[in-house]
């Protein structure tokens, strides 16, 4: 939480604030900044973990390039079942989401 700004933010007067308060239902952020109410400029540096080519020692291009790892994905499923040429019995029916309707 912020400290309570060393000078007074420009706004209307409380009289006022709470009437805006209460039909905002909610509390009004101011759009302005003030710099007392902003972050630090400096903040911490983050702490990764070190990746993959963190270290410079046998660190080869080609071993690191990510494109190169690539490959098509395997097929892990069976082969379906070849339905044959003559067999009447395995047709396809179309399904449809209701009756069409005709326009012309």
């Amino acid at each position: 939480m912020p400290q309570p700004p060393k000078i007074r933010m420009h706004d209307v007067n409380p009289f006022l604030q709470t009437i805006r308060e209460f039909l905002l239902g909610r509390k009004h952020t101011l759009a302005l900044r003030f710099q007392d109410i902003l972050a630090t400029r400096s903040p911490p540096p983050p702490v990764l973990p070190d990746g993959p080519a963190h270290k410079l020692h046998s660190n080869y291009y080609f071993k690191r390039d990510a494109r190169r790892e690539v490959s098509p994905p395997e097929v892990i499923a069976p082969k379906a079942k070849q339905i044959e040429a003559g067999d009447k019995t395995a047709s396809v029916k179309r399904i449809t989401p209701g009756p069409v309707y005709r326009w012309d």
